[in-house]
């Protein structure tokens, strides 16, 4: 696909912008612009942490993703419900690759129906949207 038909397949799915460099970039920034980046990140550090081998690594990832996101007065706290926050909070201490699905299905599911139609009616899209454009016309016509 071309960058600029690239830049309109966003409008399919939260998926397609999060699977694409240059979409995920441009999401983020206009996450930040909301103060809701952590939700990304989120999503991001459990994609990371399911393909982890290691029984230490799973553990000390867990922790890191526990103590960045879900306890109380977190850094970059997310926003989940009590018992999705309470039930992580139990398993901690023996983490598994899916103690964190619950929670990233919910921050994504906010992503997808909250953040992400706004990002494609946000300045920052447009933006991207129109360089690509342009970029993409200059490629097929040359002498302008």
């Amino acid at each position: 696909r071309s960058d600029a038909g690239e830049t309109m397949a966003w409008f399919e799915s939260v998926d397609t912008v999060l699977a694409n460099k240059d979409g995920l970039a441009a999401f983020r920034t206009f996450l930040k612009s909301e103060f809701s980046e952590e939700n990304v990140e989120f999503w991001l550090a459990c994609e990371d942490f399911k393909k982890t081998r290691s029984s230490t690594k799973i553990a000390l990832k867990a922790q890191k993703i526990y103590s960045d996101f879900i306890q109380a007065d977190a850094p970059k706290e997310i926003n989940i419900d009590f018992h999705t926050k309470n039930d992580i909070s139990q398993n901690i201490s023996e983490p598994t690759l899916s103690c964190f699905d619950d929670a990233q299905r919910f921050i994504y599911s906010l992503m997808a129906k909250d953040s992400f139609p706004r990002f494609l009616r946000s300045e920052v899209y447009k933006e991207l949207a129109k360089k690509r454009q342009d970029k993409n016309q200059k490629r097929w016509l040359p002498f302008l």
